[in-house]
This record gives structure tokens, C-alpha cells and sequence, in this order.
């Protein structure tokens, strides 16, 4: 077996057994694809791929094992792409962060700028996602860091940095009952809610202040985006609970916010990444923004 047959496994897979597809990518003729596989299979002794007629529709158990060897491979090859490009110039280069939304806008302009300014060779690309999409462009290789609140920590292929902690509020007009007087979650739930998506911006532990309560959300629409909430709260369909740090006092002056972090368990922001990635010289630098930052902020 050669390397080009190793990779021509993992493109399979990429797209989904096509070997159409597959020819495509690699810049070979179909029959090449079809001779190479063949060879491949005669020197291990069995079928890699389970066919109806001509056509690959799945895995066998042996090749689903070869598959994972083949992804330890391709993750090895990039690495020794990644050291050398970072060995030759280490300030130049490209930075796929992936991450939410809230943190996009919320957290990240200021240690980008400050990257940026150390760092002017170095193109970043960020991809706004759900966690779950986050930790899935980590492992395909679509991202090199991911920045989030949810899920990343339950990965045990990610390695996982804390960043920083922060509070939900609660956010209505200012003419609003819940201005005056203590905020409970019983006050809270007498309300329509507006709130992040599940597995967004701390929903999980929304979902937990008010697990042991007596009171239950009525929860009417639900979002990944804060200012779409801040939206519908300004049209009057009920209270938002929103990240703290998505609230400006000056931008949203028509609304009142009230800090909820007696009331909802604090959130983590967390930096994750592949534990087998090598991250070039910028990557680390670039984390070290962010934890800087963290420290810097008071939520």
C-alpha cells in the first residue's frame, strides 16, 4: 500500500463512497480510483467497502477500523505541513477560528485587534456555528480553534482552555413590572421568555436554575443571535435572558437589564482544539490573546 491509496480511503469517505467524486478531487480518471481500491483490498485479504453492484454504499467493520489509522495518518501529514510552514515563517499563515455568534461580537474584536496588530501576516476566517458544528469542523479540519460555551468540554479528543466566566440578565422595557422589586425565578417565569437555542450561549444552565423550580419557562421563541432577542423584547413579546455581556447600557438605553448570576449558574467560555493538532507558533499566540483578554474582563 502507498500513501496515495491511503488518502484515496479518506476521500472516499469525505464524499460519501462516490467514486465519481473521489476521481474528481484526486485529479485521476474513475477506473484509476476503482483499480487503485481493488489493490488496496487484495493486499490486506478482504472488502474494505460493502457494494451493490459497481456502487460503494458503506463501510466494512475492517474498514471502519483502516479508517481510523487513516485519520491518525492524515492528521500526521498536516502536522508535518503545518510545522514546516510554521518553521520556514511563523508570522504568516491562516488562523480558521470557529465559533458563536455571541462570542463573535461580543468577546473576540478585542484580542483580534490585538493579534492583528502583532500579527499582520496572519489571515484570520471565522465561521459563526453551533457548538455542535464547532466541535465537528475541529475534527474535519475546518477550523484550527474553536471558541464556545457548550459542549466542547465534553469532547475527549478536544483539548480544552478555559477562557472566561459570565452571567445571564434578564432584559425588558423600562416600563416593564419586573424594573421594580426582587427578581426571582418564580417573577421570571410569570413572564413569556425569549432565549438562546438549545446548546447556545448557556441554555443548558437556563435549563438548570429552573429544573429544581417550582416555576416552569414559558419559553416562546428561541434564538442563537442576541439581537434578534433584543428584538422581539423591544416589540413587546416578553423578557429576554440574554448574555450579560451582550448588554451595551448606551445601544439598548429603551431597555432595562438585571443581572440573574444569583439566579442562573455562571457560564464558561471555553478554547478548544484538537489535542493531535499542531498549532503553529500564531495559533498559540493567538490563544494567549484571548486568555489575556479574559483577564481583563469584569462580567
Amino acid at each position: 500500500m502507498n500513501l496515495s491509496q491511503i488518502e484515496l480511503l479518506r476521500v472516499l469517505q469525505e464524499t460519501n463512497f462516490s467514486l465519481s467524486q473521489a476521481a474528481e478531487k484526486m485529479h485521476i480518471v474513475q477506473s484509476a480510483v476503482s483499480r487503485q481500491l481493488q489493490l488496496f483490498e487484495a493486499e490486506v485479504g478482504s472488502p474494505l467497502f460493502e457494494r451493490r453492484g459497481k456502487k460503494l454504499i458503506a463501510m466494512t467493520p475492517l474498514g471502519l477500523r483502516i479508517m481510523q489509522e487513516v485519520e491518525a495518518i492524515n492528521q500526521a501529514k498536516n502536522n508535518i505541513q503545518t510545522l514546516a510552514a510554521d518553521y520556514l515563517d511563523s508570522n504568516h499563515g491562516i488562523l480558521h477560528v470557529a465559533t458563536t455568534h455571541t462570542q463573535a461580537k461580543y468577546f473576540l474584536p478585542k484580542p483580534i485587534l490585538r493579534f492583528r496588530e502583532k500579527y499582520p501576516g496572519v489571515r484570520i476566517y471565522m465561521d459563526e456555528a453551533s457548538p455542535e458544528q464547532l466541535i465537528n469542523k475541529l475534527h474535519t479540519g475546518k477550523a484550527d480553534i474553536a471558541i464556545c460555551t457548550e459542549k466542547v468540554a465534553d469532547d475527549t479528543y478536544l483539548a480544552v482552555k478555559h477562557c472566561y466566566e459570565w452571567h445571564h440578565a434578564a432584559i425588558f422595557p423600562k416600563n416593564h413590572p419586573l424594573a421594580e422589586g426582587e427578581i426571582s425565578l418564580e417573577r421570571l417565569a410569570a413572564f413569556p421568555i425569549l432565549t438562546y437555542s438549545f446548546g447556545f450561549t448557556g441554555r443548558s444552565n437556563i435549563e438548570t436554575a429552573f429544573k429544581d423550580s417550582v416555576s416552569e419557562l414559558d419559553i416562546i421563541l428561541s434564538a442563537a443571535d442576541t439581537d434578534v432577542i433584543k428584538t422581539y423584547v423591544r416589540l413587546g413579546l416578553g423578557v429576554g435572558i440574554i448574555a450579560g455581556m451582550a448588554f451595551d447600557a448606551m445601544i439598548d438605553s429603551d431597555l432595562i437589564a438585571r443581572d440573574l448570576s444569583h439566579l442562573i449558574p455562571r457560564s464558561k467560555t471555553k478554547i478548544a482544539y484538537l489535542k493531535n493538532n499542531y498549532l503553529p507558533l500564531y495559533g498559540q499566540h493567538f490563544i494567549d490573546e484571548l486568555v489575556l483578554a479574559a483577564d481583563e474582563m469584569r462580567f
